[in-house]
């Protein structure tokens, strides 16, 4: 499995966002300095987002975005899944009848396990929760707590 470039993008735009706070205004360009990613393919991403309530949009001079709600009440899952649709891993787990040996796979049964386990990850963490990891990874070694 590996995130297509929107999906990477698009987690990378609001996890900047997260780390900003809710309430903060950030032009798109800034965003795509900080996080290197190009500013029309992100523009593009964040309409996705901003339809699916992840984030909202202002316009003016001083015009950007910011988090629609607080980074603790959106999961990973959230905004992967407004940026690319329902996670699957493979087309035969939301519609068993695309594949004639569906009913006897074992390689779907192991396949439905391991999307059921991922997306308990990506329901689990919140943007919050990654800004938080983020944070202490990049914190000197004097700061990091000790395991």
């Amino acid at each position: 499995m590996q995130f297509t470039k929107a999906e990477e993008y698009g987690m990378q735009g609001v996890l900047h966002l997260a780390d900003k706070g809710k309430d903060e205004v950030t032009p798109l360009s800034e965003i795509s300095e900080a996080r290197d990613i190009p500013e029309k393919f992100l523009a593009k991403i964040f309409q996705s987002l901003s339809r699916s309530g992840i984030l909202r949009s202002h316009r003016g001079v001083r015009g950007g975005f910011t988090l629609a709600k607080p980074p603790g009440d959106i999961t990973v899952k959230d905004v992967l899944e407004a940026i690319q649709g329902p996670y699957h891993l493979t087309k035969c787990i939301p519609d068993p009848d695309s594949c004639a040996r569906s009913a006897s796979c074992a390689m779907r049964e192991l396949l439905v396990t391991a999307e059921e386990r991922l997306l308990e990850v990506f329901v689990k963490h919140t943007l919050e929760d990654v800004v938080h990891m983020e944070r202490s990874m990049s914190a000197p070694p004097s700061e990091k707590p000790n395991p």
